[in-house]
């Protein structure tokens, strides 16, 4: 199994590679050296509020802060094609296949997603992504440019959990395209959430914001009903974990409380969580996105107080979205300290979604505190050391 280092490791080599001390990144930074001792060694999560700022201090992206997911000898060829793919966004290669195969074959996606079985996903984007360009040129319909803008969607978010940024914002660029060939405003306000995604991924949430504003105030004039409360309501749902890292704790504050709630408003008239363009949206949902951005707000009590049953909570959700529950779970309990708990979150991160967890930078952040600063015999804990294939 290849090995790739946590975060925290890797800030300690990106500030070596570049000669600076920890003062000097502290200082440019501006975080305490203690504190930057402390997620160097293992001792403190780096958070994304956190890697952004060493990111812009050392003159990288979020993502190589996190450190890109080195890519498997096995993987080289399927990458290669999917850029070729991507390349030829405007050149057809193959004979179109009629509209319901590629909606076929986006389900068998969406279930690959949902499940988190990515590299099964992986190999299936070329040829899908070459099969939903050919359709979409030569049928010209709605549902064509939708698809195919639901393709390169499931691209976007492929390349993001890898953090292959390059990749995304290509994918996100096209699925824009895509998406604005014929009108079709919920297509456009999926294409503008995965836009502000490429702005979270590197940091710029101020920037992920003024997207996500301007999308809103878009859907809420093209459309009405049920696709308006999706729309909004998928916007919103990005815009709080953008607002929950913005750099002012106050303006966070804020803001994050406004998007909650809107989020929350747009939810309402649905009892059940449901698929939409490859996402999920509903109350459920909206309690996992509510969770998580209250632990980037600092105020991980909070976020464990929203109930005292996650399993209840996030009942009818794809292990996709439960595996992120546990993992944001993880991390307020650590900071509560109630180590125990967030070991068994975890755990159970891991058996849902071994893939996401083993990608997700928090997931591997938290691992890590815990086996630096409680090393004990421990099953859980030398389980998930060995499995995750990180080092420090």
């Amino acid at each position: 199994m290849e090995t790739q280092l946590t975060p925290g490791a890797n800030v300690k080599k990106l500030r070596k590679d570049r000669g600076l001390s920890q003062l000097q990144l502290a200082r440019k930074a501006n975080i305490s050296v203690s504190l930057l001792s402390k997620i160097e060694v293992g001792d403190r999560t780096l958070t994304p509020s956190a890697a952004a700022s060493l990111g812009r201090a050392m003159g990288v992206t979020m993502a190589e802060v996190q450190g890109r997911a080195p890519i498997a000898h096995d993987e080289e060829a399927v990458i290669a094609d999917l850029r070729k793919a991507i390349r030829d966004f405007d050149l057809p290669r193959v004979k179109p296949p009629t509209l319901g195969e590629i909606h076929a074959e986006l389900e068998r996606v969406d279930q690959l997603r949902d499940t988190a079985k990515i590299t099964k996903l992986m190999p299936m984007l070329p040829l899908l992504l070459k099969k939903a360009t050919s359709l979409a040129h030569a049928e010209n319909s709605e549902e064509s440019w939708a698809a195919l803008a639901d393709v390169y969607g499931s691209v976007y978010w492929m390349a993001a959990r890898h953090r292959w940024m390059d990749l995304a914002e290509l994918a996100v660029s096209r699925q824009r395209w895509a998406a604005g060939q014929k009108h079709n405003p919920l297509s456009e306000a999926v294409a503008a959430r995965d836009r502000a995604g490429t702005y979270l991924n590197f940091g710029d949430c101020e920037g992920g914001l003024m997207v996500v504003e301007r999308a809103i105030s878009r859907a809420e004039r093209a459309l009405s009903g049920e696709e308006r409360d999706i729309a909004v309501g998928l916007l919103n749902l990005r815009g709080m974990t953008l607002a929950g890292r913005l750099p002012d704790d106050k303006e966070a504050r804020r803001e994050a409380n406004r998007h909650i709630q809107s989020a929350r408003h747009a939810s309402q008239p649905f009892t059940n969580d449901f698929k939409v363009h490859g996402l999920t949206f509903g109350p459920r949902n909206t309690f996992v996105h509510n969770l998580a951005t209250l632990t980037d707000l600092g105020r991980p009590k909070k976020a464990l107080g929203l109930t005292d049953d996650l399993e209840t909570a996030t009942s009818g959700l794809p292990p996709l979205r439960i595996a992120h529950t546990y993992i944001a779970a993880a991390r307020a309990q650590l900071d509560v300290g109630d180590v125990s708990a967030s070991l068994d979150s975890l755990y159970r991160a891991w058996n849902t979604a071994p893939q996401l967890a083993r990608l997700n930078p928090m997931w591997q952040e938290v691992l890590r505190v815990i086996d630096s600063t409680h090393k004990r015999a421990n099953p859980q804990l030398a389980v998930l050391r060995q499995a995750s294939g990180i080092e420090d």
